[in-house]
């Protein structure tokens, strides 16, 4: 008997399957919907100096980036509420709803504000649809089969990952900046409706009135990541300041956001959002770091640079996929510190060639393949184990306190690595030192995730 198979009886029951009838449809919609936003965020990146260039909008450059992470914080918090409380196929439609205005508005704008704008309501939408995917999909989905779902998720960012840049590029050439907004528009329509009648039978949530009291401290939490996006981009005593101003933002937010116990690591539930936290930080620093490290001061092309991040996103999808056959509680419980450990372990091989001089730098991809790995392994672990931590009537909530403590903690650590870089010398080492840091703590902590449920807010 498979001992993820809850349902399954001796003899001939056969063991459950993630696109069994029923909740096909919902499988596929929801993987098509991920690679779409992750798509969006890659090729926009990718294009958007086409877009400031003919926008004539270069000053408000960052904050088209900035905005969309500060509404993504407002939607993940009101996700948690309508999730709980309204089901997740009605946050779903709202989320789906502003996404696509916004890549609609985004993409037919005159004007960089209204470009921003769009990409607000991007992230607003987005920020949704993180956790309403999150909690919905895993409603039709047996818990049994929860470490494969979320192994799909984390498989379904490979490709956009892989063909992003080219597609975009392609698209900015062919079609001009705009078809990047626009291509994904339309597909959303196709997507929602393969995931949204599955999503309409997982229940319609507890019927309590909605409350917002919590936005409050997700409009704080907003202006905090906005500050310590901004801190990166501000000269000197400016930075630190508005870097100070923005991790007291984001940390009185925090505590109120978040589960208690959360920022002190109690057993549990709050240590798993605050793990993946970390890990999410560390994975962010370093990759947005590592390219400069290889070109700057590797001396690799532009094109090496990216087979290296290609590489950490495949074996980040076989981390993923190992875990998933992973089934022994006590297999994964020794898992989960041992992905963490990995990614710490190959972010110091990617430090070797800086730390050793004469090393070979290939030695840097030999580290970032096992980065992936490691967080593959460990991020799906997390998903899964907050689900089985969660009262059902609390799966909103808590799913959108861990989309929440990722996003805040990668702000912050984001914030922080600006502050540490020189872009005069181009020395990437204090980064990936934070990097590797922000790993070691999660490998340390890590065995405290499993234990008692968290206490109340």
């Amino acid at each position: 008997m498979n001992l993820a198979d809850s349902t399954s009886t001796p003899g001939d029951a056969p063991a459950p399957r993630l696109f069994a009838p029923g909740r096909r449809a919902a499988c596929v919609g929801a993987v098509a919907l991920i690679s779409m936003l992750a798509f969006e965020a890659i090729a926009v990146a990718t294009a958007m100096p086409a877009v400031a260039a003919a926008l004539d909008g270069l000053p408000l450059y960052a904050l088209a980036f900035g905005a969309t992470l500060a509404t993504a914080v407002l939607g993940m918090t009101a996700a948690g509420q309508l999730c709980d409380k309204r089901g997740p196929y009605q946050a779903s439609l709202a989320g789906l709803a502003a996404f696509l205005a916004g890549l609609l508005l985004a993409g037919l704008a005159s004007s960089m504000p209204l470009l921003v704008l769009g990409r607000a309501l991007q992230g607003l939408g987005g920020g949704v649809l993180s956790v309403a995917l999150y909690v919905g999909v895993a409603k039709v989905v047996p818990p049994a089969l929860h470490p494969q779902l979320f192994a799909l998720f984390a498989g379904a960012w490979v490709l956009p990952g892989l063909l992003g840049p080219a597609v975009a590029s392609g698209l900015v050439a062919w079609l001009g900046w705009r078809a990047v907004f626009l291509v994904v528009a339309a597909a959303v329509p196709v997507a929602a409706a393969l995931m949204l009648p599955a999503l309409r039978r997982a229940g319609a949530g507890t019927g309590e009135p909605l409350r917002w009291g919590a936005m409050r401290w997700a409009l704080l939490a907003s202006a905090g990541a906005l500050m310590l996006h901004a801190a990166s981009q501000q000269p000197g005593v400016r930075a630190v300041v508005l870097f100070a101003a923005g991790l007291a933002a984001a940390g009185v937010a925090a505590r109120q956001l978040l589960p208690a116990g959360t920022l002190s690591a109690s057993r549990g539930l709050p240590s798993v959002i605050l793990l993946r936290g970390l890990i999410a930080a560390a994975f962010a620093s370093a990759e947005a770091f590592l390219p400069l490290l290889l070109t700057g001061q590797f001396g690799w092309s532009l094109g090496q640079a990216g087979v290296a991040l290609s590489a950490g996103a495949i074996t980040w999808s076989i981390g993923s996929a190992v875990q998933a056959r992973v089934q022994a509680e006590a297999t994964r419980r020794r898992l989960l510190p041992a992905g963490f450990a990995l990614a710490a372990l190959g972010l110091g091989g990617v430090m070797t060639p800086l730390l050793a001089a004469g090393l070979p730098t290939w030695l840097a991809l030999v580290g970032w393949v096992g980065v992936g790995l490691g967080i593959g392994l460990s991020f799906p672990m997390l998903s899964v184990l907050l689900l089985k931590l969660s009262p059902v009537d609390e799966q909103g909530a808590n799913s959108s306190a861990l989309q929440l403590s990722d996003a805040l903690t990668s702000s912050a650590a984001l914030g922080l690595a600006g502050l540490l870089f020189d872009p005069a010398t181009r020395q990437v080492l204090p980064v990936l030192l934070l990097s590797f840091t922000l790993a070691a703590a999660a490998a340390a902590l890590s065995p405290r995730a499993w234990g008692a449920h968290s206490p109340a807010r």
